[in-house]
């Protein structure tokens, strides 16, 4: 993993409600849904999107539209990608 995306992926969580995002959809297993989101963040829907919109650029998570809904998806294979990068900092 190169030190732009580490950087862009350790931006991203750096916010409390990025990493509830990343929590609830850990715990969703599946997807959710924007307007799940907006049922545990109290964030107005540009907010939300802008956040989404950080973890989407920095790869966490997976963006699928459906018709008119939008579906997030957490992509795991990144962050245990960024964990291992930070294992090798420990030595």
């Amino acid at each position: 993993m190169d030190v732009r995306k580490v950087e862009r992926i350790s931006k991203a969580l750096s916010d409390p409600s990025r990493i509830l995002i990343l929590q609830q959809l850990r715990e969703k297993e599946d997807c959710l849904y924007c307007h799940e989101i907006s049922d545990f963040i109290d964030l107005t829907q540009p907010s939300i999107s802008h956040h989404v919109k950080q973890l989407s650029d920095a790869d966490l998570i997976f963006v699928v539209k459906e018709g008119r809904n939008v579906k997030y998806k957490l992509n795991s294979c990144i962050l245990d990608e960024y964990v291992g990068f930070l294992n090798t900092l420990k030595g």
